[in-house]
């Protein structure tokens, strides 16, 4: 073979890397994933955004709280999200969150996947898979079965999805101390709560101190369980 079969060869080879890298750099850098976690990484290069900046034991401490629709929106609208809830008080901003399928490296870690859904369902046509029920909870945002996914421990999510979704949140509310962030299933369902009740403006005043035991326990070191306010509101017998 002549020797600038060779040389066109290996320049055919290198151009390929070259290509091959550069789209791996591109898709890193891009807003649908949030695997890569590196320094050059537009979205990991500013202080971290989100989570527990202080030791105060107070930080939960809420005077009052409002739901955000126009940050819901925001939120939502992110790659890798498919529901958001947030709630601003006068010290934090709170986000519950489903994800979905529109972004890779939502989650923290690779292997097996952290959601807590079956969705298997979907291919047998019934709700709960395990026992063909089509039946659901319709109160719940967040189901065990063919839902979008909701994740356990807020540490099940990609820390640099959190950090984008907390300079999403500044940007927009820039006086908050913490922005906190949960996929979990409870949190998320209990959140929703809240947000049904400002979308029937109706106060939440009455409720933030219940609004605080939901925060204090998901986020801080509260030991009361929160429950559902469908629960609480429910007529003694």
């Amino acid at each position: 073979m002549p020797r600038r079969w060779f040389v066109l060869i290996g320049v055919t080879l290198m151009i390929g890397l070259l290509t091959a890298c550069n789209y791996k750099s591109y898709f890193q850098k891009s807003a649908n994933d949030y695997a890569s976690r590196s320094a050059n990484d537009p979205k990991m290069m500013h202080v971290r955004s989100y989570g527990s900046l202080t030791t105060n034991p107070k930080q939960h401490e809420n005077r009052y709280f409002e739901y955000s629709s126009a940050l819901s929106n925001k939120v939502a609208a992110l790659p890798g999200i498919n529901t958001a809830l947030v709630f601003l008080t006068d010290k934090n901003a709170y986000v519950g969150i489903l994800t979905d399928w529109t972004a890779t490296g939502t989650e923290a870690r690779g292997g097996v996947r952290s959601h807590e859904q079956d969705n298997t369902g979907t291919t047998e046509g019934v709700y709960n898979v395990s026992n063909g029920s089509p039946k659901w909870d319709n109160r719940q945002v967040a189901t065990p079965y063919n839902s979008y996914f909701s994740h356990k421990d807020y540490g099940d999510l990609s820390s640099e999805l959190r950090q984008v979704i907390g300079t999403t949140i500044r940007n927009s509310f820039p006086r908050a101390q913490e922005v906190h962030i949960s996929a979990n299933r409870e949190f998320v369902n209990q959140s929703l709560e809240f947000a049904k009740v400002a979308w029937l403006k109706k106060p939440l005043a009455p409720l933030t101190a219940d609004f605080n035991t939901l925060v204090l326990y998901t986020f801080g070191q509260g030991n009361t369980i929160p429950l559902p306010l469908y629960l609480k509101q429910q007529p003694s017998h």
